[in-house]
């Protein structure tokens, strides 16, 4: 019989439409325990973690993640932040020099170790029947976020997830095959062919087709470069992004 947690994990599935249920207070907080039980640098958890349940509150941050619906349908919004404000705090109430994580290094360490606690919790909800979404937007409004929740000095919100109960079932979305993505011993670099044999399968999908079509490009991939990510907001939004990142204080 297969183990209950790795069944959840090879069933997940993105949940963008929820039950009106509310979440209860002990269910949250068996989520965000496991969360904190996650895995992190040191022991020294350099994130946070921002709930937003009010209703007038999540349609104003819906506001910094294209309106999309979830953020104002689920019944839980997290916001989770690399934080190396607390730790540092703590640091320099001991005398200790705080300056050590005011660069580069440690915003990387703290978006990892927030990372790491945003999969723990949303495989948690997903093991207690609850569904997630994982929203990327917040990179392209890190700044207006960090305003709308007081986020100060040395805080940048990494990722944003909807928790609620589902009200859809879809299917499973497409993913590589094992052989696309695993290198052992060291990374052989992929041939033309490797790369025909890798997303041939995923370009001949119903769903890819249709998203070729829809979006009036050539191919699959033409849709990501063109229409999805394209690089000009990649630019603007990742410039905007670097220089957030420098004003609170991991570039100084």
């Amino acid at each position: 019989m297969q183990d209950k947690l790795i069944e959840t994990l090879l069933n997940r599935k993105t949940i963008r439409k929820y039950t009106d249920k509310q979440i209860d207070d002990e269910v949250l907080n068996t989520i965000l325990e496991a969360g904190i039980r996650a895995s992190n640098c040191g022991n020294m958890q350099v994130y946070s973690i921002v709930i937003t349940r009010d209703e007038q509150r999540k349609k104003d941050l819906a506001k910094f993640h294209f309106g999309q619906p979830m953020v104002t349908q689920a019944p839980v919004v997290m916001t989770i932040c690399a934080d190396v404000n607390r730790f540092g705090k703590w640091c320099n109430q001991r005398k200790a020099d705080a300056e050590s994580y005011s660069n580069f290094l440690w915003f990387n360490i703290a978006t990892v170790d927030a990372t790491i606690a945003t999969q723990a919790m949303c495989s948690a909800a997903e093991g207690l029947g609850l569904g997630i979404c994982y929203l990327g937007t917040v990179m392209y409004f890190a700044k207006e976020i960090a305003e709308f929740l007081h986020l100060p000095k040395g805080v940048v919100p990494i990722t944003t997830i909807t928790i609620g109960y589902p009200a859809e079932n879809p299917s499973l979305t497409e993913r590589l095959a094992l052989n696309a993505v695993v290198h052992n011993e060291v990374y052989k670099d992929y041939s033309e062919e490797d790369i025909e044999q890798i997303y041939g399968e995923l370009e001949q999908l119903p769903q890819s087709k249709r998203y070729v079509e829809e979006n009036k490009q050539e191919n699959l991939a033409q849709v990501f470069t063109n229409c999805r990510y394209k690089k000009e907001d990649s630019l603007l939004f990742g410039g905007n992004y670097l220089e957030f990142i420098k004003e609170q204080g991991f570039m100084d």
